[in-house]
């Protein structure tokens, strides 16, 4: 059932939230649990929520299972009800931009029509898919007559072909973050890469760029967090890692979550994610290893240049590319005052910009505009 977060004041704009929620735990999902549990957003506006996700593991994501139409017709129904017996001013839906996913979303967004709809978009990848006949179908009913949120201005031209500009508005992500652990001084520097173990996340990239390393006569530890996936069984990594020669050197922690987690991030010296994932857009780990005060390696996937200032917190490299990878890491390896320089900066920029104050401020900014537009 939708959930009411709110008091029941009438002079509030009723506001529905059609949103991910944990599981599985994904960019998207943790925050729809941010607006979910957010007291500035269930003052600002009178909500209710309800769950978009299909999915219970990482695994199902995107994929079409049969258990999940039973899913969609109760979604459906759910959202129709609210539609037509709670009359919300706004509804707010985060959609995904691929297939099937796409196709329940625009059946959900035909059931919401009557009131003023934003798109929140964590996701990319329509430009690539346009050219099909029926995703380009989809796309134009999806799109027409909402406004979109987006993560970045690198992200609009994703979806240029169906959104004007005037319809598009900008709200990068923020997190909360708890009280962090203090850590004794490593042995020697560590790396740390966290995330679902999928191929795309770069963990063979990391893996290649260690060895480049570890040939090189370099001293350092690797930490891989993350729960293991189809891509990756705890098995496999560790062959993987053996067959590199990287035993002793590389190791898989297993997942890792709460206070576990930010051990990990105040332990290390080094957060690396040379990610190419399709859908690569504004990953929250970067902001979680600013937080943490760690200068970070990634990629200039989706919207990572705007989280990660290359030469100021840490360096961008090229996707697919293990030397540039290792290239970086090494200045970091051999000058501690560029890691404290750098992760000292990733943290300054994460208090200015990347907070979950920040982001409901946005939010709330975005979602008040609209409605008195």
């Amino acid at each position: 059932m939708a959930t009411s977060a709110s008091g029941t004041a009438m002079s509030k704009p009723k506001v529905l939230f059609i949103l991910h929620l944990p599981p599985p735990c994904h960019g998207a999902a943790e925050m729809g649990r941010l607006i979910r549990e957010s007291a500035r957003v269930n003052e600002a506006f009178e909500t209710r929520y309800i769950n978009l996700s299909a999915s219970q593991s990482i695994e199902e994501v995107g994929r079409f299972a049969w258990k999940k139409l039973t899913v969609l017709f109760r979604l459906l129904r759910q959202v129709r009800r609210e539609v037509r017996e709670w009359k919300p001013d706004l509804v707010y839906l985060t959609p995904s931009s691929t297939m099937p996913g796409l196709l329940k979303d625009v059946l959900v967004k035909r059931c919401v029509e009557r009131a003023k709809v934003v798109l929140h978009f964590h996701n990319k990848g329509v430009a690539e898919r346009q050219g099909r006949l029926l995703d380009n179908f989809l796309y134009h009913r999806l799109f027409r007559r909402a406004r979109v949120i987006l993560l970045s201005p690198r992200l609009y031209p994703d979806m240029q072909k169906y959104v004007p500009a005037e319809r598009v508005s900008f709200c990068p992500n923020g997190i909360a973050v708890p009280a962090i652990p203090q850590c004794d001084e490593p042995v020697r520097p560590c790396l740390l890469f966290l995330s679902n173990l999928i191929r795309s996340k770069g963990v063979p990239v990391l893996l290649d760029a260690c060895k480049i390393l570890q040939d090189e006569g370099l001293d350092f530890d690797c930490e891989l967090v993350g729960k293991e996936t189809e891509d990756y069984s705890a098995a496999s990594l560790d062959a993987e890692i053996h067959e590199k020669g990287l035993d002793g050197r590389v190791r898989y922690a297993g997942p890792k979550y709460g206070a576990d987690k930010w051990s990990s991030l105040s332990c290390a010296d080094v957060f690396v994610f040379p990610s190419w994932y399709s859908a690569e857009c504004f990953p929250l780990v970067l902001l979680e290893a600013m937080a943490a005060g760690l200068p970070v390696v990634s990629t200039d996937e989706g919207a990572i240049p705007d989280i990660v200032q290359d030469g100021g917190n840490g360096f961008i490299c090229p996707v697919h590319d293990p030397q540039s990878v290792a290239d970086a890491i090494r200045k970091l390896l051999m000058d501690r005052d560029l890691r404290k320089e750098m992760g000292e900066c990733g943290h300054r920029r994460f208090q200015e910009a990347f907070t979950a104050d920040a982001f409901e401020s946005r939010l709330i900014g975005i979602l008040k505009q609209e409605l008195d537009a």
